[in-house]
C-alpha cells in the first residue's frame, strides 16, 4: 500500500506533488558515485606503491613527495591528502555531500529530517570546511606539478610523441586547472574583502577597478564549477585506471603519431 504524502507536500499543489518523490534521486545517486570514487581511492592509495609507469605518473601520486624522502610504502599518501581536502571543503562538493551522505537538507525545497535544526556550517563537523581557502593555495601548487607531468608524458625516449596516455593526461590538467580557477575560493581572492568592488578614485573614477574586472570573468568560470568538478573528478579516475593498467600489463599504450 503506497505511503501517503506529508502534510506539507499535500498542500503544496499539484507542481510541488509531482517533484516532491524525486528529490531522493540526485542525493543517492552522488553518494554512489562519490563513495565508489572514495574507495577505488583508498584502495589505490593504501595499497599500490607505484603510480609511475615510463614517463606517465599518476595524479594519486604526483608529486613524488614519497620518493624524494626515500619511503618505500604508502607513496601517495604525503600529497594525495591535499587535493582530497581540497575537493571535501569545496563549496560545490559540500552542497553534495551534505544532501547525499548527511540530508543535510536533501534539497533545498526539502526541510531537516525530524529532530534536527538547521545549523548551516556553524557546528562541528561542518565547520572545518571553511579551511577551503587555504587547502586552495596548496592544491595551485600540486596543479604545477600535473602540468609538469603532463608535458613529460608527451616526452619518450624516441623523442617527442602523441600517445592515448599522453592525450588522456593533457585532458585531465585542462579539467583541474578548470576546477581549480572556477573556485570560489579563487573568485574572493581576486576580488573580495572589498566595500565596492567596482568602485574606483582619482582619474580613474568611473571606471572599473582590475580586481572587479578580474571578479567579473572568474565568476563566469565559477556558474560552470560543478561542471569541472564532476569531470576533473572522472578525469583523473580515468588517467590513473590507465596508468594502473599499464603498470599490470592488462593493456598496451597507444600511439597515434
Amino acid at each position: 500500500m503506497a505511503q501517503p504524502l506529508p502534510r506539507e507536500t499535500r498542500n503544496a499543489g499539484p507542481a510541488r506533488r509531482q517533484r516532491a518523490p524525486r528529490l531522493w534521486l540526485e542525493p543517492t545517486v552522488t553518494a554512489v558515485v562519490f563513495g565508489l570514487f572514495v574507495l577505488y581511492s583508498l584502495w589505490e592509495v593504501f595499497f599500490h606503491n607505484n603510480g609511475v609507469y615510463g614517463n606517465y605518473v599518476s595524479p594519486f601520486f604526483s608529486p613524488q613527495v614519497g620518493r624524494w624522502f626515500g619511503m618505500k610504502s604508502f607513496l601517495a599518501f604525503p600529497v594525495v591528502w591535499i587535493p582530497f581536502l581540497f575537493r571535501g571543503t569545496c563549496y560545490y562538493y559540500r552542497k553534495e555531500y551534505n544532501r547525499a551522505w548527511f540530508w543535510h537538507p536533501s534539497a533545498c525545497a526539502s526541510p531537516e529530517p525530524t529532530g534536527r535544526r538547521y545549523t548551516g556550517e556553524s557546528r562541528f563537523p561542518f565547520s572545518w570546511t571553511n579551511l577551503h581557502r587555504y587547502f586552495w593555495y596548496l592544491a595551485v601548487i600540486v596543479l604545477i606539478f600535473l602540468w609538469k607531468d603532463t608535458v613529460q608524458a608527451f616526452f619518450f625516449t624516441h623523442g617527442f610523441a602523441v600517445h592515448l596516455g599522453s592525450l588522456l593526461m593533457l585532458v585531465n590538467a585542462i579539467f583541474l586547472t578548470l576546477y581549480t580557477f572556477s573556485c570560489h575560493a579563487f573568485r574572493h581572492l581576486v576580488g573580495g574583502g572589498k566595500d565596492c568592488n567596482s568602485c574606483a578614485f582619482g582619474p580613474n573614477a568611473g571606471k572599473a577597478t582590475t580586481s572587479y574586472t578580474l571578479w567579473t570573468k572568474v565568476s563566469r568560470w565559477n556558474q560552470r564549477h560543478g561542471s569541472w568538478a564532476w569531470a576533473s573528478l572522472f578525469s583523473v579516475w580515468v588517467v590513473d585506471l590507465y596508468v594502473r593498467l599499464l603498470i599490470m600489463g592488462v593493456i598496451h599504450d597507444v600511439r597515434f603519431f
